[in-house]
C-alpha cells in the first residue's frame, strides 16, 4: 500500500528505528530523517551511527544530523542550516521518537500538521528521558505508549492516543523496551493512516495531576544499597538491564555486575545479619541480607567477564557466607 502523507522523522535509538521502519514499510513517503550525530561507542570508542541512521541509509532515505536545532547556544549555524533544510523539504507532519534534541517552537511550527511524539509512558507519568527505566524502578504495574501533539514543554503536549502494557514480574528495561517499541510502531502507523484519511487527529490535554519526571539514568545510580528493601533492589536490577547494571562491590573493591536477582524471605540468619552480608551461597543463588528481606542474586558478571548464571559464576569466583558487600555512601 502506498500513502501520500509525507512524514519527516526524527529519532535516534532502536526504539525510534522500529517506528521509522514501520512508517517506511507501510508506504508513507519519508523525505527526510533527522538523527543525532554519530557518537563514539564500544571498546575502541569508534564513531557509531545511530540505529535510525543505519535504517535510513540502508533504505536510501535522506539523513541530516544537526548537533542542535536551536539558533542560540553552541551550534547556531548548524541549527539554522537544519531548519532551512526542514523548510525546504515538502512534508505534512513530523514524527519524533527518542530524538534527544529539544525542538524549539520554530521547528514545531514548520509541518502543517505539527509534530507527533511517540513517548514510552502513560503521560503525564514519566515525562523525560528514561520513562521505561523509571517505571520499572518505581514498581509500576503498567506502562504504555502515548502519542502526543508536541508543544514547547517537556512531554507536556496534548494526547492523541494511549495504549497500555502490563509490566511483567520478570520484565527488564530491555524486554519492556522491545514491547513498547513494537507498540509505538503500530500506534503511529494507525494514527498517520487516520490523519491522511481525515485530515486531523483529535487530541486531549494531559491531566494536571500525576505528572512525574523520568530523570536520565546515570552510572552513579548503579550501586546497590543493601539498606534498602530486597523488593526495591530487585526492581533496580531489572530497571538497570541493559544499562548501567546493578553493582555489588566486595570488600576488596571488586565490583560485580548483578543482572538478575529476586527477593526472598529472610531466614533467621539473614534477618539477624547486617545489610550487605552474604548469608547463603548455592548453585541456585547468592543470598544477601537487605534492610528488609533478602535478595538472591542469580546472574553475575566479574570485571572483564561475561554475564553468567550463578552456578557457572561460582566455578570461577569464591563467594562465601559471612562475606560483606560494601554499602554505598549515603547521598
Amino acid at each position: 500500500m502506498t500513502h501520500t502523507l509525507r512524514v519527516v522523522f526524527a529519532g535516534t535509538p532502536e526504539f525510534a528505528a522500529a517506528a521509522l521502519a514501520a512508517i517506511h514499510q507501510a508506504g508513507f513517503p519519508v523525505p527526510l530523517v533527522l538523527t543525532q550525530p554519530d557518537r563514539p561507542a564500544g571498546r575502541g570508542m569508534k564513531l557509531q551511527a545511530s540505529a535510525v541512521k543505519r535504517y535510513a541509509l540502508e533504505h536510501g532515505l535522506c539523513v541530516a544530523q544537526p548537533p542542535s536545532l536551536r539558533r542560540t547556544g553552541k551550534f547556531p549555524a548548524e541549527a539554522a542550516q537544519a531548519i532551512d533544510q526542514l523548510r525546504a523539504t515538502p512534508h505534512d507532519v513530523m514524527v519524533v521518537a527518542a530524538y534527544g534534541l529539544l525542538l524549539p517552537q520554530e521547528v514545531l511550527d514548520i509541518a502543517p500538521h505539527g509534530c507527533i511524539n511517540i513517548h514510552a509512558s502513560l503521560l503525564p507519568r514519566w515525562r523525560g528521558a528514561a520513562p521505561i527505566h523509571r517505571a520499572l524502578e518505581a514498581g509500576d504495574a503498567q506502562t504504555g505508549i502515548t502519542l502526543m501533539q508536541m508543544d514547547a514543554g517537556l512531554d507536556t503536549g496534548a494526547m492523541i492516543e494511549v495504549a497500555r502494557t502490563p509490566i511483567d514480574a520478570h520484565d527488564t528495561t530491555a524486554t519492556l523496551h522491545d514491547k513498547l517499541a513494537s507498540q509505538g510502531a503500530r500506534l503511529i502507523v494507525d494514527a498517520l493512516t487516520v490523519l491522511e484519511r481525515t485530515g486531523s487527529l483529535p487530541a486531549t490535554p494531559q491531566p494536571a495531576e500525576g505528572a512525574t519526571y523520568a530523570e536520565k539514568i546515570g552510572k552513579h545510580e548503579a550501586a546497590l544499597d543493601w539498606r534498602r528493601s530486597a523488593v526495591a533492589l530487585a526492581r533496580q536490577v531489572r530497571a538497570f538491564d541493559p544499562f548501567p547494571g546493578g553493582v555489588a562491590t566486595l570488600e576488596d573493591g571488586t565490583a560485580l555486575k548483578v543482572w538478575s536477582a529476586e527477593p526472598v524471605e529472610a531466614a533467621n540468619e539473614a534477618a539477624r545479619a547486617e545489610p550487605g552480608t552474604i548469608v547463603h551461597v548455592s548453585p541456585e543463588g547468592v543470598v544477601v541480607a537487605c534492610g528488609e528481606g533478602a535478595l538472591r542474586l542469580t546472574q553475575l558478571q566479574k570485571p572483564g567477564g561475561k554475564r553468567l548464571p550463578v552456578r557457572e559464576f561460582l566455578a570461577g569466583a569464591a563467594l562465601a557466607p559471612g562475606q560483606r558487600l560494601r554499602l554505598p555512601e549515603a547521598a
